[in-house]
């Protein structure tokens, strides 16, 4: 069993980063819009901020009250930094409060500032080909850069994707089926997942549920990718059992110290790419 080592792919990543912001005539900058105090936000924003600081990349963060923030209002905000030249990237922590409305607010981002790549037109491109993935979500644009860096080609694999979101789950299918991977796409509405999981070449598990993966779904020297963070008696865990599983598996993913800093990794790399294609429009 080899660790895949978000940590060490990451800061090799930020590193090479670092070296091209110092290059550029003027710094990139993105902007964090946090609508509330989500605690968990709170932590993964410092991250952002952290790596900003480490590679060069300007940062701003717009705090929003929860109560008082709207659709509308946060839209509004959305429009300010849209026309700002000044700011190459736009993110909106999330979650939301409830009462936010997330698709119209990701859809009043400019497209060309998306660095989570949660627009249409950025998730669109993603599921066209290899080639047309420019802004693609951070969290699956890290799970192949991973998978890259210690040589892993899933052509021909048969590739179980737990959880279907628009964060991970479908975004990691398209991006594996245009790496030749044959891909079937979990959720909770999944009859027998164990079925899906315990032939399957590649496991990615990104549902945010302590344990669900565990050894008897997994065959011998399986790839596991363990998205999930889950807090289990202060200490984080990811969705996975991770000792017993890691005895079968040819490669996995530790929580923390896996997806995690690949995802901030590829955050800083997307902001670099959009401050290029505003350069060049």
């Amino acid at each position: 069993m080899k660790i895949l080592d978000g940590k060490l792919v990451s800061n090799l990543i930020l590193e090479k980063i670092t070296g091209e912001v110092c290059q550029l005539p003027k710094k990139p900058k993105l902007t964090v819009i946090m609508v509330g105090e989500d605690p968990a936000s709170l932590v993964y924003v410092r991250n952002k901020q952290k790596a900003c600081e480490k590679v060069g990349i300007a940062w701003q963060q717009i705090n929003l009250d929860a109560a008082k923030t709207t659709t509308d209002t946060l839209i509004n905000e959305i429009k300010k930094l849209n026309s700002d030249k000044n700011v190459n990237g736009i993110l909106v922590q999330v979650p939301l409060p409830k009462h936010v409305y997330l698709p119209e607010v990701v859809k009043a981002i400019n497209p060309y500032k998306d660095v989570d790549g949660f627009h249409a037109y950025n998730l669109g491109k993603t599921v066209l080909s290899v080639q047309f993935e420019e802004l693609v979500p951070c969290t699956p644009k890290g799970i192949i850069r991973l998978l890259e860096h210690y040589d892993i080609d899933v052509r021909g694999m048969d590739a179980t994707i737990v959880g279907h979101s628009n964060i991970v789950g479908k975004p990691i299918s398209a991006m594996l089926l245009n790496r030749g991977a044959t891909v079937t796409t979990c959720h909770i509405d999944t009859k027998d997942l164990k079925s899906h999981t315990k032939n399957a070449d590649l496991i990615v598990v990104a549902v945010g549920k302590a344990g669900l993966l565990s050894a008897d779904m997994v065959k011998k020297s399986a790839i596991i990718i363990d998205v999930g963070m889950n807090k289990i008696d202060g200490k984080l865990v990811g969705d996975c059992d991770f000792e017993k599983i890691a005895k079968k598996a040819s490669y996995i993913t530790p929580v923390p110290g896996g997806v995690g800093p690949m995802t901030v990794a590829c955050l800083m790399e997307n902001t670099l790419i959009a401050y290029k294609k505003q350069l060049n429009q």
